[in-house]
């Protein structure tokens, strides 16, 4: 689809315009054009109360006038001047609804009557590219009538004049889209090298270096508590690094880290039956790293920025690793395994340690690591933990620049001694309190030489039930991070 960006709708020529309609108060100036080109259509239509301008509410109207579109689509935005970010995503998802389903080729959406709070028009335009586009997506590719779920636009106008803007919500759409649909695959086809093969492909469409560290390589460098975890899959685990040096040469990269557990039994520690199809979704914090990799690529920013990805399947057999096993990190630290279950720490701690060679900048793990934190914060803020105040302070800046929420936790050292063992430097789970800040201690301990924070995305990167899908998170606030440091 192509997007572009219009001044004035007076100017423009689309088969459908979308216009917005405050439910009181002065039309914004395209609906207020509309209206006197439509012999007062809308005003009247407000006014006897047929349509009232609600949130998200919408109507369409068929050639409402020879002079211009075929139709006009107007979406409600309710009594308050400004809106808040969730009320402008329920309006945006409501126009995406509506767009997709309908057999018009060229949109034309006056997005300068939306205004946002504490937001400037760049951040609105920015936002609205996004979700318009995130609200096209659909999971194609394993159903029959795949091809008439597709949206039939082609060209997608906004009102607006901020070029940056548009593209930075185009990317950022376009690599929430990559992240949705690596998290949407199936078990049997998204696996380790399945992942390893699409960093391949992003090497080769972007011109990105691209090295895929194979369990040989891995069992040389000692990350032995990495591949513990795939030891009961048939599938091979992978190492996986990506890097886009669009920065000064030899300058040191921010590092993005992603937990791809493909799928996640539970290991001998299994999973219960309801429910288990969902961890197909346990590689989302790997998804995002490489929706962030292909939106930086996009936008071509001026910094070094390498991904990581720590891919594995966690599966029962009896080649798998049990409880109360010890292993070696690649760190030296020991480790006992005391459930198999909790494996998305084990892979990332000896990624961790890998990543000291690039001597980073700044190191974001981004993992879907504990259900304790999806009773913490429910599926609104993703948690995050972090060994700096800076670092910490860029993200909540990105966060709320990209409206992707984020919530800080606690790094207390009293929390460290849950993780004490009677056997091994360190046992992989903490008991039953403070089970997401536990995990995140047991991260940290291989996180002293640099600036690190980790995001878990356990309650925000996925919805379940019959709304199940992954959601794209934390994509829009990761891309928003590192354009931050270009």
């Amino acid at each position: 689809m192509n997007m572009a960006l219009f001044d004035r709708l007076s100017t423009v020529q689309a088969d459908l315009l979308v216009a917005f309609v405050p439910s009181e108060g002065d039309f914004p100036e395209s609906t207020s054009w509309i209206d006197e080109n439509a012999n007062g259509q809308v005003s009247q239509l407000r006014e006897t109360g047929v349509f009232k301008g609600g949130v998200a509410q919408t109507l369409l109207l068929p050639a409402v006038s020879q002079d211009f579109a075929q139709a006009v689509l107007l979406v409600g935005i309710g009594k308050d001047a400004q809106l808040s970010d969730m009320q402008a995503r329920k309006v945006i998802a409501a126009v995406a609804a509506q767009i997709k389903g309908l057999p018009f080729a060229s949109v034309a959406v006056a997005s300068a009557g939306l205004v946002l709070k504490n937001r400037s028009q760049a951040d609105v335009l920015a936002l609205v590219a996004q979700w318009l586009n995130e609200g096209f997506y659909n999971f194609l590719g394993f159903k029959k009538d795949d091809a008439e779920k597709a949206t039939k636009v082609e060209s997608l106008l906004l009102e607006g004049t901020d070029e940056a803007a548009l593209a930075i919500g185009t990317a950022t759409a376009k690599g929430s889209a990559f992240a949705r649909q690596l998290g949407n695959l199936p078990g049997n086809v998204c696996t380790p090298s399945y992942l390893a093969s699409k960093a391949q492909q992003l090497g080769e469409e972007y011109s990105i270096g691209v090295e895929l560290l194979d369990e040989s390589k891995m069992d040389e460098l000692g990350m032995h508590c990495l591949l513990s975890v795939g030891h009961g899959s048939d599938q091979p685990s992978y190492l996986i690094v990506m890097n886009y040096r669009g920065g000064e040469e030899g300058e040191a990269p921010h590092v993005l880290l992603g937990k791809g557990i493909t799928f996640d039994t539970g290991g001998i520690s299994l999973k219960p039956g309801p429910k288990m199809d969902e961890m197909k979704y346990d590689m989302c914090g790997a998804a995002s790293v490489f929706g962030t990799m292909k939106a930086i690529c996009e936008l071509k920013p001026k910094l070094n920025f390498t991904a990581v990805i720590a891919a594995a399947e966690n599966m029962p057999s009896g080649r798998a690793t049990k409880p109360g096993d010890i292993v070696k990190t690649m760190s030296g630290q020991t480790v006992e395994i005391l459930n198999t279950d909790a494996e998305g720490r084990l892979v990332l701690c000896d990624a961790l340690t890998y990543i000291e060679r690039f001597k980073p900048k700044s190191v974001v793990d981004i993992a879907t690591l504990t259900g304790a934190c999806v009773v913490a914060l429910g599926s609104v803020n993703s948690g995050m933990y972090a060994n700096s105040d800076d670092l910490a302070s860029e993200l909540k800046t990105a966060s709320q620049v990209s409206a992707d929420k984020i919530w800080q936790m606690p790094l207390d050292e009293e929390y460290q001694q849950q993780l004490d063992s009677n056997f091994a430097d360190i046992g992989n789970i903490g008991g039953p309190e403070a089970g997401s800040v536990t995990a995140a201690c047991f991260l940290s301990r291989f996180t002293g030489s640099y600036p690190w924070a980790h995001l878990d995305i356990a309650g925000t990167a996925w919805a379940g039930g019959a709304s199940k899908g992954a959601s794209g998170r934390p994509v829009a606030l990761l891309t928003r991070y590192l354009l931050g440091k270009a």
